[in-house]
């Protein structure tokens, strides 16, 4: 019996180099069928860490996006536009999303800010003529007024026909 268990493991490991969609929908029948000892355990183990990695990055990934168009709307007043409200307005409510349906993610955020303000740095220098010199070198908002709808640094948003609301 303990050869076929560890054959059956053996080919089930095989498949998770060979094809991993084949692989994911192998381990997920083997779960639902609970059959426990031809489980690919290791690599399930590290599947299921990946997955909690890719949801902060994508909080990360987010919150960058996110700081790049607060920093290009404080420091680049006189070429705001349209699309870079809806970008701000959108990345908001998909970290809101984000966070509703990961709260153990809010304990994160400090730390995510930090880490993704070195990415929307890059944006705002690459998406206009400032240089990283012309920003501030940590992030000068606080995640409340990151996540907040209503905050835009700088001037206010009179006299525009844009909806701030999420």
């Amino acid at each position: 019996m303990d050869t076929k268990i560890s054959a059956s493991s053996q080919i089930t490991s095989n498949l998770y180099e060979q094809d991993f969609y084949a692989w994911t929908q192998e381990q997920a029948k083997l779960l639902r069928e609970r059959v426990w000892d031809s489980l690919d355990i290791e690599n399930l183990a590290e599947e299921i860490e990946s997955l909690g990695k890719q949801v902060r990055q994508e909080l990360r990934n987010r919150l960058g996006v996110l700081l790049g168009h607060l920093l290009k709307w404080e420091f680049q007043p006189s070429k705001r536009a349209k699309s870079w409200f809806i970008t701000m307005r959108g990345q908001r409510r998909e970290i809101r999303d984000l966070l509703d349906e990961n709260p153990s993610l809010k304990p994160y955020l400090p730390e995510a800010l930090e880490k993704a303000y070195k990415s929307g740095l890059d944006l705002a220098v690459s998406e206009t003529s400032l240089t990283d010199e012309d920003f501030p070198h940590e992030c000068p908002y606080a995640i409340e007024q990151v996540l907040d709808v209503t905050f835009f640094p700088g001037e206010p948003l009179e006299g525009q026909n844009w909806v701030v609301e999420n």
